[in-house]
C-alpha cells in the first residue's frame, strides 16, 4: 500500500522545499486536539491549553474534525490555486489570502473531506450543484455527529460565511498562541528547507527525498515517487510542481496531499525521533496476529485518527459491512479497539495506548 506520485516531465526547478505557516498552524491545532499522537509536543500542548481563552477553546471544538481526524487540505491552499505553480506564503496573512483565492467549489470540497465522500483523488465532485453528492455528504456527516452535520449544512448553504468564520478563527489562534510558536519554529524549518534544497541541487531528487524520509522512494526510470503509507492512492504533478513542506510539530505524520487537480504536497517531520515504548510481551502474539492482516492494518490507520462506524469503514475500504465487521471482531478480541454508542451509531476506535506498547514502529506506521 502506498501513495504514488507520477512525476513525468517534472523539471528540477519545479520541486520546492518551503515552510508554510498555515500548514504548521494546522499541525498545531492537531497536536492540541490529539496530544497522545505527539509525546514530544505534550509540554507545548499543555502550556498552550493552560493559557487558552475559554471562548477560543470552545470555538476550536466547532470544526476540530478538520484537523483532528483529517489534515484538511484547507491548510495548504497554495496547492489548489489555479496554475499549479503557487508556493506557500511567507506569513500567515499571505497564506490566508491564498485561501481566499480558492473557488467555492474547491473550498467546500476540501472542507467536506472529513465525511469521507468518495473520489478524493479519482474525479471532480460537484458537491454544490449535484443533489446526490450533497445528500451523500450530509448522510455521512450524520454518522460523524451533530457538530459535523451542522458544519456541513452551513458549508453547503453559505460557503462565504464559513470562509469568514475560518479566517477569523485562524487569525485569533495566531494572536493567542501561534505567532509566538511560529517565531520560534520558522528558523528551524527554513534551515531544513535550505538544506534539502542544497541536496536537491547538488545530489539530485533521490538524495533529497531520501533525506526527507526513508518511507519515500524515487524510481527515476518510471518517473514515480512512492510514499509508503497505509493507504492506496495516486496523483501526478502533470504541468505543475512538487512541494515539500517541513513541519516541526507534525511528527510522526508524513502527509501527502493528493487531491485531484491540486499540486502534490509532501509535509514531512523534522527534528528528533519520538521515544520508543516497550511492547507487552504477554499479549504480543495475539495482538500481532490480529494486526498482521493487510485489511486490518488499513483499518488501524483510520481508527488511529478517529472513531468510525462499520458503514463508514466499509465505504472507505470498498468492502461490505459484514466483511468489515469480521475484521473488527478480530481486533476487538485482541483488545485493540474501544467501542462506544452514539444514538443509533456504534463507533469503533483504535486504542493508541495499547498499540504504543506493541512498539513505536507500528504506531508511527499507522499515524504516518
Amino acid at each position: 500500500m502506498s501513495v504514488r506520485i507520477d512525476i513525468t516531465g517534472l523539471r528540477p526547478e519545479r520541486v520546492a522545499f518551503v515552510p508554510s505557516p498555515l500548514a504548521e498552524l494546522g499541525m498545531a491545532l492537531h497536536v492540541l486536539a490529539e496530544p497522545g499522537h505527539h509525546p514530544g509536543a505534550q509540554g507545548w500542548a499543555t502550556g498552550v491549553a493552560a493559557r487558552l481563552d475559554p471562548h477560543l477553546a470552545d470555538r476550536m471544538c466547532e470544526a476540530d474534525f478538520l484537523w483532528r481526524t483529517t489534515f484538511s487540505d484547507l491548510f495548504m491552499p497554495f496547492a489548489g490555486v489555479p496554475g499549479r505553480a503557487t508556493l506557500p506564503g511567507g506569513t500567515l496573512a499571505e497564506e490566508l489570502d491564498l485561501l481566499d483565492k480558492l473557488t467555492d467549489d474547491q473550498f467546500v470540497d476540501a472542507g467536506l473531506e472529513f465525511v469521507c465522500t468518495p473520489g478524493y483523488d479519482a474525479r471532480k465532485r460537484d458537491v454544490l450543484s449535484d443533489p446526490e453528492t450533497r445528500r451523500l455528504a450530509l448522510e455521512l456527516a450524520a454518522a460523524r455527529g451533530p457538530r459535523q452535520v451542522r458544519f456541513a449544512q452551513r458549508l453547503l448553504a453559505d460557503p462565504p460565511a464559513v470562509r469568514a468564520w475560518l479566517r477569523q478563527f485562524l487569525e485569533d489562534c495566531d494572536e493567542a498562541f501561534f505567532a509566538e510558536t511560529w517565531s520560534r519554529l520558522r528558523h528551524t524549518l527554513a534551515a531544513d528547507a535550505r538544506h534539502k534544497t542544497e541536496l536537491l541541487r547538488h545530489k539530485g531528487l533521490a538524495e533529497a527525498l531520501g533525506a526527507v524520509s526513508p518511507s519515500i522512494a524515487h524510481d527515476e526510470a518510471a518517473a514515480r515517487i512512492t510514499v509508503d503509507k497505509l493507504v492506496e492512492s495516486r496523483t501526478a504533478t502533470e504541468d505543475g510542481g512538487l512541494l515539500l513542506v517541513p513541519t516541526s510539530l507534525g511528527r510522526p505524520h508524513l502527509t501527502v496531499l493528493h487531491r485531484i487537480g491540486w499540486q502534490p504536497v509532501l509535509q514531512y517531520p523534522v527534528g528528533g525521533a519520538e521515544p520508543v515504548a516497550p511492547p507487552s510481551v504477554e499479549q504480543l502474539a495475539l495482538r500481532m496476529t490480529a494486526l498482521s492482516h493487510p485489511v486490518r492494518m488499513r483499518l488501524c490507520r483510520n481508527l488511529a485518527r478517529s472513531a468510525y462506524t462499520t458503514g463508514e469503514l466499509a465505504q472507505m475500504l470498498g468492502m461490505t459491512a459484514p466483511g468489515i465487521s469480521r475484521h473488527l471482531a478480530v481486533l476487538k478480541k485482541a483488545d485493540l479497539l474501544t467501542t462506544r454508542r452514539r444514538g443509533r451509531y456504534v463507533l469503533h476506535q483504535l486504542d493508541v495506548a495499547v498499540v504504543a506498547r506493541l512498539g513505536s514502529d507500528f504506531l508511527a506506521g499507522v499515524l504516518r
